[in-house]
């Protein structure tokens, strides 16, 4: 006689801020700060210690490098559509004494479509920045650049339907975003290594592109919460 096998309760995937001893919303809110505003560590340390909460400068990196990857996956379901004229350009970053090129594409409406930190600026990481950039959005109808050889090179075997417009000052608008990721690292110690230039840079071009509206989230708060409402929504995510 066969038995009748109860159902097995669907196993929950457990929280990523399990085992740590501070609550979601103060790390979040570390976080959240941290790529927000021109703050060092030790700024943040001192502005959380004025509100009660006394935490290391050095457990700040630490939460800033495990939950800046973790926030940006969790809001990806909710993030809109690029527009399909990409601004393409690169930018320098000192990392441990060591100039990279930091490679950043922004489209039309001023959402920073992706990031990529490289050792060199060649065609290998022109082609590893724009075949990531396609995986995760569709195509581009028009692609603005200057004149690096190696950025005409990639586009033509990736992309060869898009028009590229190398034309003087039409990439303004790329080489003025790159500003604000200058403003934000200034007040930083240096970057020590890729990894941390990468999260940092990829968690400041998604706090960008939160308050402008390119995600569906904190979208019933008023623009100045938004921000804050879009991560108290992804805390339940995580």
């Amino acid at each position: 006689m066969k038995r009748n096998r109860r159902p097995r309760p669907a196993v929950q995937a457990p929280s990523a801020f399990a085992g740590f001893r501070f609550p979601p919303d103060v790390i979040l809110l570390a976080v959240r700060w941290y790529l927000r505003y021109p703050l060092s560590y030790r700024d943040l340390e001192e502005l959380l210690a004025e509100r009660g909460i006394e935490v290391d400068h050095v457990t700040l990196y630490r939460w800033v490098q495990r939950f800046t990857p973790e926030v940006i996956e969790a809001a990806r379901p909710s993030r809109h559509a690029v527009g399909d004229r990409w601004f393409v350009d690169e930018t320098y970053v000192k990392v441990a004494e060591v100039w990279r090129y930091v490679y950043r594409a922004v489209d039309q409406h001023g959402e920073v479509i992706d990031v990529f930190v490289s050792h060199r600026r060649d065609i290998a990481s022109a082609r590893r920045f724009f075949t990531t950039a396609l995986a995760g959005h569709r195509a581009p109808v028009e692609v603005i650049t200057d004149r690096a050889p190696a950025l005409a090179i990639v586009i033509e075997e990736l992309i060869p339907a898009a028009f590229h417009n190398t034309g003087q000052y039409e990439n303004n608008r790329c080489e003025a975003d790159h500003g604000r990721l200058k403003a934000r690292l200034r007040p930083m110690r240096g970057l020590k290594t890729d990894r941390t230039a990468s999260v940092v840079i990829r968690g400041h071009a998604f706090i960008q592109n939160l308050p402008r509206g390119h995600y569906e989230l904190g979208v019933d708060a008023s623009p100045v919460f938004r921000l804050a409402s879009a991560f108290d929504e992804l805390r339940l995510a995580i």
